[in-house]
């Protein structure tokens, strides 16, 4: 459940799936997307979720499908965080971690962003936001 006007952190597959129609999850992802905008959620994300996303629309859609979906992110409101040196830093630790198999460095990144920001609720369908315990809707 989410609370009127949260800090919702979007991940790469959240991303995707909206972007994508054929993508299976698009339905589940365009109902949750109705669900956070009419909840007034405060979103979020950060510069290596936006790298990761468009690099994934571009080669596995098109250059077109990506601009179009670079356009639609610069009109939301939308705070896109940074990716410091400490956050990269502090994502090494999670690497050590046994049940956190085949984590990829976006998402480790994205935890400590999202650490260092306060954000708890992730859009997302990685069940790793989970594992590390935050909550998730996706």
């Amino acid at each position: 459940m989410i609370r009127q006007g949260e800090p919702v952190f979007v991940d790469s597959g959240a991303w995707i799936a909206l972007a994508l129609s054929r993508d299976p999850l698009h339905e589940q992802a365009r109902e949750q997307w109705e669900l956070l905008r009419g909840a007034g959620a405060k979103l979020h994300t950060s510069v290596p979720v936006v790298v990761e996303t468009f690099t994934f629309l571009d080669r596995n859609a098109s250059r077109d499908v990506a601009l179009a979906w670079k356009d639609s992110v610069d009109r939301l409101e939308l705070k896109i965080w940074v990716c410091e040196l400490r956050d990269l830093q502090h994502s090494w630790e999670y690497f050590r971690r046994a049940d956190l198999h085949k984590l990829s460095a976006v998402d480790a990144t994205s935890f400590t962003i999202m650490k260092r920001a306060r954000i708890r609720l992730a859009y997302t369908f990685d069940h790793h936001f989970a594992v590390v315990g935050f909550r998730t809707v996706g």
